[in-house]
C-alpha cells in the first residue's frame, strides 16, 4: 500500500459516504495504521455534495489532498465521480457507483447534465460497480456505500476480517448481515472485473 494512500470518497447527501469514511479510517485504525480525515460538506442535505479525502498510512502528517494527488477516487455516483476526476493521481484506481443522480439545478432546468460521463470515467480508468444494485440485492438499498467499500477494500492491503468486524460493530444491529452481504458482493465484483 506504499507509505500513504489518499482516498477520496466523492457523492450526494444522504448516499452514506460520510459513515463510508468513517468505517475506512476505523478498518485503517484496526489494522494498526495511521489515518487523517477531511471532510468537506457542500450543501449537508440530500442532494448537496459531500466529499472526504481519509489518508492512510504507516505514518500521516497531513490531511490535505491536493489535486491530483488522490490514490483512489470513490465515487458513489456517475456525475461526481466525473467532477472530481482532477482529484485522481496518474495511474490511480477510480472505482464509481453505477449511478446517476440529477442534482436540483438540472431537476428545476435550470442546468444540464454533463454529457458523456460514462465514456469519460471509462477512458479515465474507472471501474464500474453495480453498487446499488448489490445493496438492493443484499436486502438493503441503503447499503451501496457498503458494497463501495467491499470494492474498495480490493484494492487496499488490510485483511478482509478486520472490514467485516468494523463494519458489523458500527452499523445498526438489524442491519449487519445486509451490510456485510453488500460489502462481500462489493468486493467479489472489483475482483471480477465487473
Amino acid at each position: 500500500m506504499g507509505n500513504v494512500t489518499t482516498v477520496l470518497l466523492c457523492g450526494v447527501g444522504g448516499q452514506g459516504t460520510i459513515l463510508a469514511a468513517d468505517l475506512l479510517a476505523r478498518v485503517a485504525l484496526a489494522a494498526g495504521r495511521d489515518v487523517k480525515v477531511s471532510e468537506i460538506h457542500g450543501m449537508a442535505q440530500r442532494g448537496g455534495a459531500v466529499t472526504t479525502v481519509v489518508r492512510v498510512g504507516s505514518e500521516v502528517h497531513s490531511m490535505v489532498s491536493d489535486p491530483g494527488s488522490a490514490n483512489i477516487v470513490m465515487a458513489f455516483e456517475t456525475t461526481e465521480a466525473l467532477r472530481n476526476l482532477p482529484q485522481l493521481a496518474e495511474g490511480g484506481a477510480l472505482i464509481v457507483n453505477n449511478e446517476t443522480i440529477k442534482p436540483l439545478p438540472v431537476l428545476t432546468g435550470r442546468a444540464s447534465m454533463p454529457r458523456n460521463v460514462r465514456e469519460r470515467l471509462t477512458e479515465a480508468g474507472g471501474q464500474f460497480i453495480e453498487a446499488s444494485l448489490i445493496a438492493r440485492q443484499a436486502g438493503n438499498p441503503k447499503c451501496a456505500n457498503v458494497a463501495l467499500l467491499g470494492a474498495l477494500s480490493a484494492t487496499l492491503d488490510i485483511p478482509e476480517d478486520i472490514w467485516l468486524e468494523v463494519i458489523a460493530s458500527r452499523v445498526p444491529a438489524k442491519t449487519i448481515d445486509a451490510n456485510l452481504a453488500a460489502f462481500r458482493g462489493g468486493r467479489e465484483a472489483m475482483e471480477r472485473g465487473e
